[in-house]
């Protein structure tokens, strides 16, 4: 699907003036038996400096298979192409994917870090929060004790004591705990670029908002871009700048996130807005979205999304929408972006809520 072909560059599209990332084209397949299973599909993506970039869709949509293609982190023996670049502040682009794998390695840490689901996988059981945050220094050649000075920090930072933090096992904390040691440890060696993929996906309601609101502080105090991935569409709402929408491994909607909640042109964005619980919400209000998400090696031609679209036409079966502008900085892969808006209106004030907020 080449739903950029009507522009000429990505960064004009979304009016983004200084971009950190930059996306082009990017796909994964991996060969089966039965098939092709392409689980990224021609995405073109830019991040702005800066910025806090929500990335949302169903599971299984290609959400975390986009995170893993930023950092060049794609398993074998599936098979990444396009072109990922990155612009450091100071410094000439880098193209990720011509990395070698010591440039690769520092990159991941030094520059571009991932904060994953799990924070007790992602932690050596046997090793202290200390000695993680020690051989993480050690193995990019930072000076240990300057950076344990700046550990305890970041752990303060987030609310943690620091001292017992550093002393404990993985098992020893709480999973709040542990997820905050994980985002401390991910800016240790002070990246420019937070990737987080459902960082807090396993942690409760209000320790969950609790945390969006220390990555506010921490994205402020440390000058960090945030990528933020996740399915849960308030949540990342109350904290990013802009949304990106994924459904069948394309990014089919993409804008400021307050224009995305008020005007979503894409119906599938309008039934997942629809879909999402939402505590303003009677359960009655909320429409399931009907069907399911394609298989990956039997993506449907044309519109992915048209066997679950309801304005969609003979039109959306055999042709490739490309994206269409919205406003100046809102964009959408649909040919029916105004009967949507009729067709699924938003339930409940969805878009009152958000334009109220402070």
């Amino acid at each position: 699907m080449s739903l950029n072909d009507t522009f000429t560059s990505e960064t004009e599209l979304h009016g983004v003036s200084d971009p950190i990332i930059e996306i082009r084209d990017a796909e994964v397949v991996f060969e089966m038996d039965r098939g092709v299973s392409r689980v990224l599909d021609n995405v073109n993506l830019t991040v702005e400096r800066g910025e806090i970039l929500g990335i949302v869709g169903e599971s299984g949509s290609g959400k975390s298979m986009l995170a893993s293609a930023i950092l060049d982190a794609v398993v074998d023996p599936g098979i990444l192409s396009g072109s990922i670049t990155y612009y450091p502040e100071n410094g000439d682009p880098i193209d990720v994917l011509s990395l070698s794998d010591e440039e690769l390695r520092k990159l991941r840490w030094e520059s571009i870090s991932m904060v994953f689901q799990g924070a007790m996988t992602s932690f050596n059981p046997t090793m202290s929060i200390r000695g993680h945050f020690e051989e993480t220094l050690d193995a990019h050649d930072f000076d240990i004790e300057e950076g344990m000075e700046r550990g305890h920090q970041i752990l303060s930072d987030l609310y943690l004591e620091s001292e017992r933090v550093m002393d404990s096992y993985p098992h020893e904390l709480s999973g709040g705990m542990r997820q905050r040691a994980l985002i401390a440890l991910s800016v240790l060696l002070e990246p420019d670029v937070l990737v987080m993929d459902e960082p807090t996906a396993a942690l409760d309601l209000l320790m969950q908002r609790s945390i969006l609101a220390l990555l506010e502080s921490l994205k402020e105090k440390y000058d960090l871009t945030m990528v933020f991935i996740t399915h849960d569409l308030p949540l990342v709402a109350e904290l990013s700048d802009r949304l990106a929408v994924m459904y069948a491994f394309e990014l089919i909607e993409q804008g400021p996130t307050n224009e995305i909640l008020q005007n979503a042109g894409h119906p599938y964005t309008r039934s997942l807005l629809n879909a999402t619980p939402n505590l303003d919400a009677p359960l009655s209000e909320m429409r399931p979205i009907e069907g399911s998400a394609p298989d990956p090696v039997n993506v449907p031609k044309g519109c992915s999304y048209h066997p679950r679209c309801s304005v969609a036409n003979n039109r959306c079966v055999e042709a490739d929408p490309e994206y269409q502008q919205i406003t100046e900085e809102h964009v959408a892969a649909c040919f029916h972006c105004d009967d949507a808006v009729e067709a699924i209106p938003l339930t409940h004030d969805q878009a009152v809520v958000q334009e109220d907020e402070p």
